[in-house]
């Protein structure tokens, strides 16, 4: 029977790696009953189908984020709801990145990015996904070269794992930190200084001993500690040989380290300074893995591996970054999450105006607002836009004393031919619309400058 059909094959479907992404902005469903054969399941719809042991565990990981205040707000962005002909649903939108449910079954959210060419394995997706993520300032990958690791063959906790292993490297060609431990012994030869009181004590019967306190170097530090507990869990969890390799490699460096045991101690004891300095990311990524911390405003669950990104933060600091770049050598002063403008000032200031960007250079202001949305090629309802959006962008040329605005929409595949769209108010407020392409973010900028520079 169908059912049974079902049930024999269900499991089959989830080792199929096509069906543990999605990109952000699709669905998760339950495997429907209507069908028989489980190629008809792929892209029906649109949906992904997952069986429902792990599209239950998906359930009660969105429940914990419910009850969680620091995470709440991630359910904005994944909505439970039902679908005819479908059955149960999960729609994940602007958040990214990875989740692990309690029965190890990961979904990996991928943004949904526009080439203009075949992108079938997400290969271009993952490498620009993760350029993105390092324009952000509380994203610790400093030494990680995408060159160095197949990102085709890994999924993107393996990734960040091998971004990791690489700070590691680094830090072991450069030599990992020691510190000077005093200890007290009573051995046979003076070293240091005598403790007198407990010589005396000890040693009334044995004249050929000293009881001594010295200073020792050694490398069983806190953060070092903390370290090769990461190495040794990672061990465990990461799904790449590459990976499993290198950390058999760097673990020969910690021999003589202890594995922290009291994660929350030895983080607590740990001071990064001048000498430490080159721990601090990977402090950072070890809170992420041992504690299931995340670098953003969502949080991890002790129960769950999640890493989730929200793409409206992603994307607004790889384009600030970009401009920042592109624009400072041609005399442009970039402020990037601009503040001191309120849209009340009476009888105090309230409600504070924070453009992304605001561009200033002689006497002129430009200021410029990123937006994570896909637009669609319809001018009858205003190709997406929503009021809200213009409605902040007439306040900011209100408040800025400006005509320039812009807002900065990811380009997809219905206006890559179309460079941008233009609005005004009737009153002196221009918002012109440009499309960015974050495939190909230079050239993007570049011609965004000639714009600008053409008014």
């Amino acid at each position: 029977s169908k059912k049974e059909f079902l049930e024999e094959h269900k499991y089959d479907i989830l080792i199929d790696n096509d069906l543990r992404h999605i990109k952000e902005g699709e669905s998760v469903g339950v495997i429907p009953i209507l069908f028989g054969k489980d190629e008809n399941y792929e892209g029906y719809q649109g949906y992904k189908y997952i069986g429902n042991d792990t599209f239950n565990g998906l359930i009660d990981f969105i429940h914990k984020f419910a009850g969680d205040n620091d995470s709440s707000d991630v359910l904005d962005f994944m909505k439970i709801g039902y679908k005819r002909n479908i059955g149960n649903t999960v729609n994940i939108k602007n958040y990214v990145g990875l989740i692990q449910i309690d029965n190890g079954f990961q979904l990996q959210v991928l943004p949904k990015i526009d080439f203009g060419v075949s992108d079938s394995n997400n290969l271009l997706t993952k490498k620009i996904f993760i350029k993105m993520l390092r324009s952000m300032k509380d994203f610790p990958a400093k030494v990680f070269s995408d060159a160095s690791i197949k990102i085709d063959n890994m999924n993107l906790y393996d990734i960040f794992i091998n971004m990791y292993l690489q700070e590691v490297r680094n830090l072991v060609k450069k030599g990992i930190s020691s510190s000077y431990v005093e200890l007290e012994e009573n051995i046979k030869y003076c070293k240091g200084k005598l403790v007198i009181n407990k010589h005396i004590s000890n040693n009334l019967l044995h004249k050929e001993r000293f009881y001594v306190s010295y200073d020792e170097f050694y490398v069983d530090t806190p953060q070092n500690r903390i370290i090769k507990a990461t190495l040794e869990k990672l061990s465990k969890i990461t799904n790449s040989y590459k990976n499993s390799k290198e950390i058999r490699q760097l673990l020969m460096s910690f021999e003589f380290v202890k594995a922290s045991v009291n994660y929350e101690s030895d983080f607590s004891k740990i001071v990064i300074s001048r000498n430490t300095r080159i721990y601090e990311n990977l402090i950072k990524w070890s809170k992420v893995f041992l504690l299931n911390k995340s670098f953003t405003a969502i949080s991890g669950l002790t129960s769950s591996i999640s890493l989730l990104f929200s793409m409206d933060s992603v994307y607004e600091s790889y384009v600030s970054q970009q401009i920042k770049k592109i624009l400072t050598p041609y005399g442009w002063v970039v402020s990037c999450q601009d503040k001191g403008y309120y849209l009340f000032e009476k009888p105090k200031k309230q409600f504070a105006l924070r453009p992304d960007i605001v561009l200033k250079k002689n006497n002129r202001t430009i200021i410029m607002d990123t937006k994570w949305k896909r637009l669609y090629n319809k001018e009858r309802s205003n190709y997406g836009i929503s009021q809200v959006d213009m409605y902040q962008m007439y306040a900011y040329s209100k408040k800025y004393g400006t005509q320039d605005i812009w807002l900065l929409y990811p380009v997809n595949d219905e206006f890559r031919n179309r460079e941008m769209i233009s609005f005004f108010s009737g009153d002196g407020t221009y918002v012109n619309v440009f499309f960015v392409d974050v495939a190909n973010i230079e050239n993007s900028i570049k011609l965004l400058r000639s714009k600008i520079e053409i008014d």
